[in-house]
């Protein structure tokens, strides 16, 4: 769901304040190979590079700053259009008539494969895929990739394997943040419970956050081969994993006294309202969902990092999950200002430059956390460096959107029938197939 990483920026904004085209004309040489800092200074002096990318207001802003340190080493002139949400929308008809803009930041590994068989995207050079080689996992270098061919590299990530907690409540009735579902279950709900408070607050009318909870139980407990089969379709949703991970759930879905309304009135709480029910209202002490929950905790008068703290998604399985989405660039043309300006987006020296920004989680292994600005995105982009090969990036996206991203269909709709009745594992897991081999048919 888009709302799901677009609004990253604005929480971590507000969460750090709380913690405290053209055609290239030049004939010089683009930086080396090898290069860690590339391009090379002043290689495109006179050359105008057009990138189009869905950030407005502040997160335009501080993607600006990495624009302006890239035109002042190489001497290029950058100009920046926005997409609007529909970036489909908007590069269809420049895309058809001839004129698209050198590079384009895409939200979902989808359109790679998309306008890859439109023959829209240009493959990336030997400079920006060694760039990708040194500072990414395979995995993400797959996320950019369509037939074999790499065409796009993750610039930003969005953190979705957590849970918020209000740490009065936690204090009040003497829970502890848990490290492994059992404790999640057995120990931190059923003692926030005890005493009187709702242990969660969850957004069912939102099916996109059931689809967020799903994605981290079955990563943890079924692991990333499994993980990456069933985004694909390879193995049935009627695959004893799936039971496995949906029991699980069930564990919290079960239980009316874990839910503020039980399921009733989780199936009729929105995103953000589940939040502002945990930090405005007080009535529950957890929401499970990203990073961008601290936007609506700040709005609600809560201080991130002190009455507003995450704990990393307990694990429910052998592997700590960590699932990301983010915003994938590519080239439109084939100018050399095209491949120099996503050699420097894909390098550890542009991403640090942006780490230094609000609101911003790079996929970069080899940009060091010390770069962010704030405690909460420090820690957040630690977890994504120490999760290595094990990171995810959202299933829901990955899918078609008639299974994975349709309000009242497919995997939204099949999770909040199963939020409504959590003991009907079978009848959901066959409801998920029936969508899923649907929707993968066309």
């Amino acid at each position: 769901m888009r709302v799901k990483t677009t609004a990253v920026v604005a929480g971590l904004m507000l969460a750090a304040t709380a913690c405290g085209g053209g055609t290239s004309t030049s004939s010089e040489p683009a930086a080396s190979a090898g290069s860690s800092s590339a391009p090379a200074a002043k290689a495109l002096a006179g050359t105008t590079i057009e990138i189009a990318a869905k950030w407005t207001g502040d997160e335009q802003k501080a993607f600006q700053t990495v624009l302006t340190a890239f035109e002042e080493k190489t001497g290029a002139k950058v100009t920046y259009a926005s997409t609007g949400e529909d970036t489909g929308a908007y590069l269809g008809p420049r895309i058809q008539g001839g004129s698209p803009p050198d590079v384009a930041v895409l939200p979902q590994p989808g359109l790679v494969q998309q306008y890859a068989d439109q023959k829209a995207l240009k493959p990336l050079s030997t400079e920006v895929q060694t760039q990708i080689d040194q500072n990414y996992t395979p995995y993400w270098k797959s996320l950019g990739s369509a037939g074999g061919q790499v065409y796009g590299v993750l610039v930003k990530a969005a953190h979705k394997s957590l849970i918020w907690y209000r740490a009065p409540a936690f204090e009040d009735a003497g829970a502890q943040p848990a490290t492994t579902w059992d404790e999640l279950i057995t120990k931190t709900a059923q003692t926030l419970a005890d005493s009187g408070t709702a242990p969660f607050a969850l957004c069912g009318a939102s099916g996109w956050t059931l689809t967020d909870l799903f994605e981290n139980v079955y990563l943890s407990s079924a692991g990333p081969e499994n993980y990456d089969k069933l985004a694909k379709h390879e193995i049935p949703w009627t695959d004893p994993s799936v039971t496995t991970a949906l029991e699980k759930i069930g564990q919290i879905f079960g239980k009316k006294e874990f839910m503020l309304g039980g399921s009733s009135g989780a199936l009729q709480t929105d995103f953000p309202t589940c939040s502002t029910q945990v930090y405005g209202q007080k009535k529950a002490a957890m929401v499970i969902e990203a990073d961008f929950v601290a936007s609506s905790a700040v709005q609600s008068g809560a201080k991130v990092g002190e009455d507003a703290k995450i704990m990393p998604f307990p694990k429910a399985g052998d592997t700590a999950p960590v699932v990301l989405g983010g915003d994938i660039a590519v080239a439109l043309k084939d100018s050399k200002g095209a491949m120099a300006l996503l050699e420097y987006l894909a390098s550890a020296e542009g991403g640090s430059v942006w780490a230094k920004q609000p609101g911003y989680l790079s996929p970069n292994r080899n940009v060091s956390p010390d770069n962010y600005p704030d405690d909460l995105t420090k820690q957040l982009a630690q977890t994504i460096i120490s999760a290595g090969e094990s990171v995810r990036y959202d299933m829901s996206d990955l899918a078609p959107s008639a299974f994975g991203g349709t309000d009242g269909k497919g995997e939204w709709k099949a999770l909040q029938d199963f939020l409504r009745n959590p003991k009907d594992v079978k009848g959901t897991q066959d409801t998920l197939e029936a969508a899923a081999a649907k929707a993968w048919k066309k």
